[in-house]
């Protein structure tokens, strides 16, 4: 069995976000960083060079049952990605109040944080941490 490209790495995720050269795009992360890490109540956690991931938890796909992080964000080039666990048709009502965003899968893409409605941003994130 092949081992899984994104794992937890020890790298310091601060030095990540500060490292985020669009300045925009590492506003967005610093507010979401700081934004889950207080609903959690998890610290960040690096999961390959690109994801900050918090909190624990496991998914099975045809290779078996890995760890995984419970919720947690990557700053791509177009937007600000958030991985939410369980399928995006849950929260059907918050991303219908959110504002500006498109979904993949299981991923919420964000192109500008201020043009969302935080509130609505903190609903979804408690209600991804509690599902």
């Amino acid at each position: 069995m092949s081992q899984r490209k994104t794992q937890p790495d020890p790298a310091d995720v601060s030095a990540f976000v500060a490292s985020i050269a669009d300045v925009r795009r590492r506003e967005d992360s610093a507010t979401m960083a700081e934004l889950m890490g207080e609903i959690t109540g998890d610290t960040a956690v690096m999961w390959g060079p690109s994801i900050v991931g918090f909190g624990e938890s496991q998914y099975t796909n045809t290779t078996g049952t890995h760890d995984w992080f419970q919720i947690g964000f990557s700053p791509r080039k177009t937007s600000l990605t958030l991985y939410l666990p369980g399928p995006l048709e849950a929260y059907g009502d918050e991303l219908g109040r959110l504002g500006p965003h498109s979904t993949g899968k299981s991923c919420l893409y964000i192109k500008d944080l201020r043009a969302v409605d935080a509130e609505v941003l903190r609903e979804l994130i408690t209600k991804a941490v509690a599902s």
